[in-house]
């Protein structure tokens, strides 16, 4: 398969901020009292894009599906098995903890549970502000002042920077974990499910925050989510992510109006009407359970769940490759070159 990201631009012009190639992390499976290998979990199994400056890309799919690994690897939280993270036009894949360090200032994440993520031993100014502690940056009363000001622009009051994280509601813990990522000024924020805990009040105005940050400080973000509604509302562009494989990627409104992958087809229909008008459509039920990341079936992954699967998906792995101008899909009903939206298709 191919490793070249998706949405990759012709000619000389500037890197784009984070670029992945090919990235893979598979988990080893151990068995016996000696420990020997017996198998894989292919959790992320060869994925590549590209994201710019000033931009979001949202990753969606089914929960397992290796979302969340994909983002904890191109931190190199977990070490890639293959593959290449460029940050800048830099290749960091084989860099070392020590060499990691000035990059970890440019990339940072906000955690699915904000509670978890949270020292339950130190107050929330502490929390913020110890960024600023391990990569030695200003004095101590301009670390406070920092932390003063970050406290404030998420919207938490200052007298709070001495509470601990058990006084706090959910959404100010969220909101404690993304002044902790804005400490050292990053260029890239993987958020993991930043607002999936929260009740639908409170995830409104995360979101809202997260797109006026980004908005004044330029922030790039990859936005790794299942909820589509949310998706569709902060992401420039979208990639589908099925058992470890990007499906299906392009901007956001070609997306959700002209879906090419079964998969998004399906995911889609799952929506609870994310627009007006879309009562009439029809939902799509898939049938079988998702496939085990340690075994997943040989060519396209999806063919023992996709009701328009023929012989030639059983085997053969399809390429990811554009169907129309910037929307990149994986799946060999758009081999012929001809490009129709699935609703059209006759079933295989």
């Amino acid at each position: 398969m191919s490793v070249q990201s998706p949405d990759r631009r012709s000619g000389k012009g500037p890197a784009p901020l984070l670029e992945v190639q090919g990235l893979k992390k598979h988990f080893p499976l151990y068995k016996g009292i000696f420990s020997r290998v017996s198998g894989q979990v292919y959790a992320v199994d060869g994925v590549s894009f590209r994201i710019g400056r000033g931009e979001t890309l949202g990753l969606v799919g089914e929960s397992g599906c290796g979302k969340s690994t994909a983002g904890r690897t191109l931190l190199k939280l977990l070490e890639p098995t293959e593959g290449k993270i460029m940050v800048n036009g830099e290749d960091i894949t084989d860099l070392d903890t020590a060499q990691m360090l000035p990059y970890r200032r440019q990339m940072q994440m906000i955690y699915q549970d904000p509670y978890a993520s949270l020292n339950p031993r130190m107050s929330a100014g502490e929390i913020v502000g110890e960024p600023l502690t391990i990569h030695r940056i200003a004095t101590p009363k301009e670390r406070r002042e920092r932390v003063t000001h970050l406290f404030e622009r998420v919207g938490l009051r200052r007298e709070l920077m001495e509470s601990y994280p058990h006084e706090f509601s959910g959404g100010q813990r969220q909101r404690i974990g993304i002044a902790r990522a804005l400490a050292l000024s990053p260029e890239l924020i993987v958020s993991d499910e930043p607002v999936s805990a929260l009740d639908v009040s409170i995830q409104a105005q995360i979101i809202n925050l997260l797109m006026d940050l980004q908005d004044e400080l330029g922030l790039s973000y990859l936005f790794v989510a299942h909820d589509l509604a949310v998706v569709e509302h902060i992401s420039d562009r979208v990639a589908v992510m099925y058992l470890g494989r990007i499906v299906e990627t392009t901007d956001k409104t070609s997306l959700f109006e002209t879906p090419l992958h079964p998969y998004t087809e399906a995911l889609l229909s799952a929506v609870p009407i994310p627009k007006y008008g879309a009562r009439d459509r029809k939902r799509v039920i898939l049938t079988g359970d998702v496939p085990s990341p340690i075994k997943p079936p040989p060519g396209c992954h999806f063919h023992t769940r996709c009701p328009y699967a023929f012989a030639r998906c059983r085997h053969e792995v399809p390429v990811l490759r554009q169907a129309l101008s910037g929307h990149w899909v994986s799946c060999h009903l758009h081999d012929d070159g001809v490009t129709l939206p699935l609703a059209k298709r006759p079933e295989a």
